[in-house]
């Protein structure tokens, strides 16, 4: 019950909190805390309108690059950080190279992003030899040199606006960076000096998470006059206390200077392989409750961001309530590397997420309009900020691209003899591969194809790293099962009849699986396509159902008259979610014609793709190679695939695969395993940007090439392939299965994470 006096009485009236009552509004629980909830919405409603941008939440457009993972701190949770020795078990440099780093920055302008992300670990010079040697090799004093160096590098060649979380940083070095960044920050994630200095807390042996240092940079980033982004990070064992003082530090440091233009709320997400693997993570009720305490306590002209990859999309709607007004950065292209097994969700789904809880999603700079200023803007980036704003609203140009202000001259690069001579291919081009991909000609990429020696490792290293830089670490795999539509009602071993369905997809639903996979022409009665979507989604309306290949679609268009369009629509109606890409090996009529005259014709493929994708299907999208296909047919192919992409968007994957009972190299007496490194190597480097996932079919390559592939390029698994415990003979490839169990043994080497996706790679919701 509360009193006229009470914590939740002065919030509601917008009266200044103090710890005590921030700590007292923190165990808000029932009623109570949907005051507190309708308190914080009113409070940021009204900062809206006072900010001339009333009903709209905010976002920044970004890529996000992680400079170097060495660090000299030991945090309990973290799996951004790396040893010296798991670098070289990852294959992966000490600092990302200005190629690197531009690589991505590029893709990053083509696709939009004004933003571009630095994240670092502190000062790792300090701790490893490695680092002093990389630093000192290459010509910088320090890490924070390097990064100055950087920043002014991503934006004279690409326009985009560099913000920098580079860890702890001196007055001189704010003073040096601020030239180069329009913004900055530093999480404060708590105040709790126990979590500091006890052994066996989450701070414990990292000098850079004293309190009293973080409390010190703030005050140093507000007189340097540098807009800064800061916040809290929720769980991490702090106390209720130590969250509202955590949060009132902020807000005294704030009234100081009035620099920081953003307090992120951050859930805490156990990780593997780290001391607090184990640790619950923070609860939504709480993290809701501290995120509309912070509101309350900063009152409506703070923004309060929330990071929307870290909860469900649905659990947006209890921060919305909450207070938050901005979902910080997210990529169109990079994963989140501070968390690779939580990807951003998408933008589309992200905006109409927004637009149910009754507020528009607009993007913004790095820094919040009210720092576009020459008070705040430092004059070397005025020109390159303003170019990226609009001037009425302070926001961002929607659907502007930047522009670095650095000309090229296109012919600069001139690869052609040198690319044929003796010897092989020149450095030059695999770089333009990773860094440009769109500036390389069909014969070019033919060429890549048929790398092999030094070439080829230079190749999959660069394909690599363009899927570490851009995709993450993580290696994703969807837990499913297959089932043959060709089989229904079918004498044959795994046969089956609609009541045997049924039960199997209940089965599918029992074992906790999101997808099941149908493929297969169906002999007899076409409408039995149909009757398979309704059996399995009236058994287990939750599964995702991942049916019928084109060749299917045509077949059930052709035979039932239903004709393309009116097959579509009915399979919608049926409970079909998604359809494979399948049924295809090269996209030449010349390859078909040799090699499966019996498969659909390649415009008939192409215009059923495009339909479905049309129709609000997404797909997969294959190649088998290995056969009679010449490199210029498989380069015909994937561009073939990037003009559906651009045209339509649907395809999530693209997965290369072998002909089975082939095996014709394109290279004579090139290796098996180095055939499929240059095919998955290329299909990165011509694909990144366009189509984001490239999967590896573990089923016909084996488990050892399937993990060295994975340090080619690839990033997914594909499916489990589950058997299932009723109708286990029923699937595609049946007696095949890789367990989740199976599938972290295989990863584990590499160090990398495995994540658990839905068909369309977002995250497996366990409600």
């Amino acid at each position: 019950m509360t009193t006229p006096d009470s914590p939740l009485e002065r919030a509601e009236r917008g009266e200044r909190l103090s710890a005590d009552d921030a700590e007292a509004l923190l165990g808000a629980t029932g009623p109570d805390l949907e005051r507190l909830l309708d308190a914080a919405s009113a409070v940021r409603d009204e900062g809206l309108r006072l900010a001339g941008r009333e009903g709209i939440i905010t976002y920044s457009r970004k890529v996000f690059l992680p400079l170097t993972t060495l660090c000299r701190d030991r945090c309990h949770y973290c799996v951004f950080v790396d040893t010296p020795g798991q670098l070289l078990a990852k294959r992966k440099p000490a600092y990302m190279s200005e190629q690197q780093v531009l690589s991505v920055a590029r893709q990053g302008q083509a696709l939009g992003c004004k933003e571009a992300l630095l994240t670092l670990g502190d000062r790792p010079e300090d701790r490893w030899p490695e680092a002093r040697a990389w630093l000192d090799e290459h010509g910088f004093a320090s890490t924070l040199d390097y990064v100055g160096h950087i920043a002014r590098l991503i934006r004279e060649e690409t326009g985009l606006l560099p913000h920098l979380n580079p860890g702890v940083m001196h007055p001189d070095e704010l003073a040096r960076l601020r030239d180069v960044a329009p913004s900055m920050g530093v999480m404060l994630e708590t105040t709790s000096r126990a979590l500091y200095e006890n052994k066996g807390e989450v701070h414990y042996g990292s000098p850079d998470k004293d309190p009293a240092v973080r409390l010190k940079l703030l005050d140093d980033a507000g007189r340097a006059k540098i807009p800064f982004t800061t916040g809290i990070l929720v769980g991490i064992r702090e106390t209720l206390r130590d969250r509202a003082e955590s949060m009132i530090a902020l807000r005294d440091a704030h009234e100081r200077h009035g620099h920081i233009q953003e307090v992120i709320v951050q859930n805490f997400r156990a990780k593997p392989r780290t001391a607090m693997q184990n640790a619950a993570d923070a609860q939504l009720t709480e993290f809701v409750t501290a995120v509309a305490v912070t509101r309350l306590v900063f009152g409506p002209r703070m923004r309060i961001q929330v990071p929307p990859n870290l909860q469900d999309i649905v659990e947006l709607e209890m921060l919305a309530r909450a207070g938050a007004d901005d979902w910080g950065g997210v990529s169109p292209l990079t994963a989140d590397h501070v968390n690779p097994e939580r990807p951003w969700p998408h933008l589309d789904d992200l905006a109409a997420r927004t637009a149910e809880l009754g507020f528009t999603l607009r993007e913004r700079l790095t820094a919040h309009p009210e720092f576009l200023t020459d008070e705040w803007i430092a004059e070397p980036l005025r020109e390159s900020v303003a170019a990226l704003a609009d001037p009425a609203s302070g926001l961002a140009l929607e659907g502007h691209r930047p522009a670095g202000s650095v000309a090229h001259d296109p012919e600069a690069v001139d690869s052609g003899s040198a690319m044929f001579a003796p010897g092989g291919l020149i450095a030059a081009v695999i770089e333009r591969a990773a860094e440009d991909p769109g500036s390389l000609a069909d014969d070019e990429w033919a060429r890549l194809l048929t790398a092999t020696g030094d070439e080829l490792d230079a190749l999959t290293q660069a394909a690599d790293d363009v899927r570490r830089y851009t995709i993450g670490e993580a290696v994703s795999i969807v837990d499913n099962r297959n089932i043959a539509s060709s089989l229904l009602h079918s004498a044959d071993p795994g046969g089956y009849d609609l009541g045997l369905l049924a039960d199997m997809a209940r089965d599918a639903a029992d074992l906790g699986l999101s997808e099941i996979c149908v493929q297969g022409l169906m002999p007899g009665d076409p409408r039995g396509y149909l009757d398979i979507a309704r059996t399995i989604k009236d058994a287990a309306p939750r599964i995702h159902l991942h049916a019928f290949r084109p060749q299917d679609v045509s077949d059930l268009a052709d035979r039932s008259g239903l004709r393309l369009d009116g097959a579509l629509r009915a399979m919608k109606n049926a409970g079909v979610d998604t359809v494979p890409g399948t049924g295809v090996k090269i996209l030449s009529e010349r390859v078909r014609s040799l090699v499966a005259p019996g498969d659909l014709a390649i415009d008939r493929w192409t215009e059923t793709v495009i339909a479905a994708h049309e129709a609000g299907f997404s797909s997969t999208s294959v190649m088998f190679y290995g056969h009679v296909e010449t490199a210029e047919e498989r380069i015909a192919h994937l561009r073939e695939l990037i003009r559906v992409q651009r045209l339509t968007g649907g395809f999530n994957e693209f997965v290369p695969i072998p002909m089975p009972g082939w095996g014709t190299p394109l290279v004579d007496g090139r290796s098996d395993l180095d055939e499929h490194r240059a095919m998955v190597a290329v299909s990165r480097l011509m694909l990144t940007g366009v189509i984001a996932h490239i999967q590896l079919p573990w089923t016909r390559l084996g488990l050892p090439a399937t993990a060295e592939l994975l340090n080619s390029g690839g990033d997914d698994l594909g499916g489990t392939l589950r058997d299932g415990r009723i109708g286990a003979a029923s699937g595609v490839e049946a007696g095949q299965e890789l367990t989740l169990e199976a599938a972290a043994r295989l990863v584990r080497p590499l160090f990398r994470p495995l994540r658990l996706r839905t068909t369309t790679y977002r995250e497996v919701s366990l409600a």
